[in-house]
């Protein structure tokens, strides 16, 4: 059979591994088996969010609103926007992946940094677009500017933080950036992470209204996934002026986010309560985890994120560090598909993460 021949150049996602993958796999009892690699918020999703979905669980027969009123209507309140300003998907990558639709075919040009969230890359391929890279594995906005002066870019990707290395550029520094880019090109502030950067310091939050405000060819991208605790719900959003939101919405299929999915966000919002007090917990545990790996010799990337990097150098082969974690119940993101020999482990509960050390050490000491 025959394919679109761009499908040749795409490597498919790997996805973080289910607990369920590891059970099948090494006979691992389920309690047994403790997941960091697709940093979910480990503290699990509000109260207030699980009674409200045990309520309406038996309107899910029924389409959702499919104008999304209610959920874009408390957004609009918290971020002080207008309801025409926001698109929701299933994630903030479908947003992404409507963006690269709506701007790029064939020979279009896609500039973002060398390590970075796969999907930009995946879906801009999709489409045949040429992908323009930093030599930087971090976000190094005077590589991003020197490319876009040779190459010009339909798209640039900023992901603020970064995903998968948790580093944050300021916000002033994107700012200085984002006025040398021409109105045509669209620029994705990838926020995904950006409630822990801007709880972490207050230098690296990018105000959504502020932001496309002052360059009206920039798009927010933020998500339900991770402060919020809503993984398995896929709920993202996009904030951006009216001509960018209307010409998104002419890709988006009808009924793209669930009913449940719906209600959930819709609830999470009113429980700023709960995710602060998880993201505080957050940024107590990543100080453990800074501290082992300093005592161990290693190296870390500072993160303002709920994961944390660690590089092991020259000492360890992370692909062999990882699966000696899963053969023993513990589920980390190793990074050899990214060309890093380091694993990204999301930030745990204490007693998950002093696990995690445990297994490190007894790993470790068998390599």
């Amino acid at each position: 059979m025959i394919f679109n021949e761009v499908l040749k150049d795409v490597s498919t996602y790997e996805a973080g591994k289910p607990i369920e993958l590891v059970v099948r796999e090494y006979g691992i009892d389920s309690k047994d088996v403790i997941k960091l690699a697709s940093n979910e918020n480990p503290y699990g999703t509000s109260p207030k969010v699980i009674a409200k979905i045990q309520e309406l669980a038996k309107n899910m027969c029924l389409y959702p609103d499919d104008s999304m009123y209610e959920l874009k209507d408390a957004l609009a309140k918290k971020y002080n926007l207008e309801s025409s300003n926001i698109i929701i998907g299933s994630g903030s990558d479908q947003i992404l992946e409507f963006c690269i639709h709506a701007k790029c075919k064939k020979d279009s040009k896609i500039l973002m940094a060398k390590t970075t969230f796969a999907m930009y890359e995946i879906y801009g391929k999709h489409v045949g677009a040429e992908i323009i890279k930093t030599n930087s594995e971090q976000h190094n906005l005077e590589e991003f500017s020197e490319l876009y002066k040779k190459h010009g870019a339909d798209i640039i990707f900023l992901c603020i933080p970064n995903n998968p290395l948790g580093e944050c550029l300021d916000k002033n520094d994107v700012y200085e950036f984002l006025k040398t880019i021409d109105k045509n090109t669209l620029v994705v502030v990838d926020g995904a992470y950006q409630e822990y950067a801007a709880f972490k310091d207050e230098k690296k939050r990018i105000c959504p209204k502020d932001l496309i405000d002052t360059f009206p060819n920039a798009i927010y991208l933020g998500t339900f996934s991770k402060a919020y605790s809503l993984g398995g719900m896929r709920v993202g959003y996009g904030f951006a002026q009216n001509e960018i939101i209307q010409n998104l919405y002419k890709i988006r299929a009808p009924f793209n986010i669930t009913t449940l999915s719906l209600a959930a966000a819709i609830e999470a919002l009113k429980d700023e309560e709960f995710v602060n007090n998880c993201i505080s917990k957050n940024f107590e545990e990543m100080k453990r985890y800074e501290e082992y790996v300093t005592k161990k010799g290693f190296e870390y990337i500072p993160s303002y994120t709920n994961f944390i990097t660690i590089k092991f150098g020259d000492k360890y082969v992370s692909k062999e560090v990882a699966q000696k974690l899963l053969e023993r119940g513990m589920i980390v993101r190793d990074l050899t598909s990214y060309k890093q020999n380091a694993i990204r482990v999301t930030i745990g509960k204490p007693e998950q993460n002093t696990k995690l050390f445990q297994l490190l050490d007894e790993v470790l000491q068998n390599l």
